[in-house]
């Protein structure tokens, strides 16, 4: 069962694509956390790390331990993150697209 956390919703709904503003990053089921991030010749690569279940969250299933480069024009950083994990927002089909990636917070 996945327990929603209001603040976390409305956090998931209102979060816009760094290069354009007007649309979502979309949303949970296009959420992977992506704790691990690595900067390579001045690109952003971030790994998956997310262990929650893609059947309840709806959402393709991308392996632990898999890179996906970030364009540098996803990265988004105008906004906190509730979530307590770095987030990549991916579609997986047919292949890598990145909306957004969201860094967690830092402690």
């Amino acid at each position: 069962m996945i327990i929603t956390i209001p603040q976390q919703d409305e956090w998931y709904k209102s979060l816009t694509q760094p290069d354009n503003p007007n649309s979502l990053c979309c949303g949970e089921a296009d959420a992977y956390w992506a704790d691990e991030v690595h900067i390579k010749n001045g690109k952003t690569y971030v790994t998956i790390t997310d262990d929650r279940d893609d059947k309840l969250l709806r959402r393709p299933h991308i392996d632990n331990g898999t890179v996906i480069e970030v364009p540098n024009n996803k990265l988004k950083f105008d906004r906190g993150n509730p979530t307590g994990h770095a987030i990549l927002f991916v579609s997986k089909q047919p292949y890598f697209y990145v909306y957004c990636y969201v860094q967690g917070e830092l402690s």
